[in-house]
């Protein structure tokens, strides 16, 4: 009997936490792009407490977050963290960017990264990005 594992599980066999973060790994390491993984510590503040976000990937000056899901904390965390730190250029890569942010709204991820000025893409990182990124640092 075959056993399916989840893709998180894939993740965490690899030092990951999910699989869409492998996936984006094996991309960089086979174009020979050099990254680190949850290398960077950036403090924001939420009302009432200082928080950190670790970034998943870092390329150049280039900071990727990838998601399977982006729940409301999420995207209250990096509204906070732009307008706290409007120097660093996060941008996201998703498994479904036109999976909606709940059931019963229409706003899709594309259209809430499109809102909030964020750069996103389809389960891998843009040439274009990458080059951008290595050109950049």
């Amino acid at each position: 009997m075959k056993t399916s594992h989840s893709s998180k599980a894939v993740g965490l066999k690899y030092g990951f936490r999910s699989g869409l973060e492998v996936r984006i790994a094996e991309e960089l390491t086979a174009q020979g792009i050099p990254y680190t993984y949850e290398e960077d510590k950036i403090k924001y503040l939420k009302p009432s407490r200082i928080s950190t976000y670790t970034p998943d990937f870092r390329i150049g000056n280039l900071l990727i977050e990838s998601k399977g899901r982006f729940m409301v904390a999420d995207r209250q965390k990096h509204i906070l963290i732009k307008e706290q730190h409007p120097e660093l250029d996060i941008r996201f890569v998703f498994s479904n960017p036109k999976q909606r942010i709940s059931k019963t709204s229409k706003t899709t991820y594309a259209m809430w990264c499109e809102k909030h000025g964020f750069l996103y893409s389809h389960r891998s990182i843009p040439h274009g990005w990458l080059r951008e990124a290595v050109q950049n640092s």
